[in-house]
């Protein structure tokens, strides 16, 4: 099985949403089947097969997340952090900034669904392939 060390290793080449199809790739390879990141602190928990599981630690100091989610301004910010205009850090900020508090990435159907702090659906996109 994986671990969050190989993940970690492969999402070092992520410098912006432009490179995040290819590490998609890379860690589906792996064995991962899905993972839940959290923006309060960018915690992640990875999962594969047989009810596999390993958790990240958090990536930075919690930020604070916005009551009401703001699905336009998020849905502005997400296009512009695919361009690779934006860097992982300030992503997680626009996204706090709009209410989102996690996204699940589903690596069988290759899906990216961004959720409130209500558990709402605000934003789910294909994730391109490489």
């Amino acid at each position: 099985m994986f671990t969050v060390e190989q993940i970690e290793l492969a999402h070092t080449k992520v410098k912006s949403g432009a490179e995040f199809p290819a590490y998609i790739q890379e860690i589906k390879n792996m064995g991962v089947t899905s993972f839940e990141t959290w923006v309060t602190d960018s915690h992640t928990k990875y999962f594969g097969n047989n009810d596999f599981q390993t958790k990240s630690n958090p990536k930075y100091e919690e930020i604070g997340i916005a009551t009401h989610s703001d699905e336009k301004l998020f849905s502005h910010y997400l296009k512009i952090h695919q361009k690779g205009e934006t860097d992982y850090f300030t992503f997680c900020h626009h996204c706090a900034e709009t209410g989102i508090e996690k996204w699940i990435v589903n690596l069988d159907k290759m899906t990216c669904t961004y959720y409130d702090k209500a558990e709402n659906e605000v934003v789910i996109e294909d994730v391109p392939s490489v």
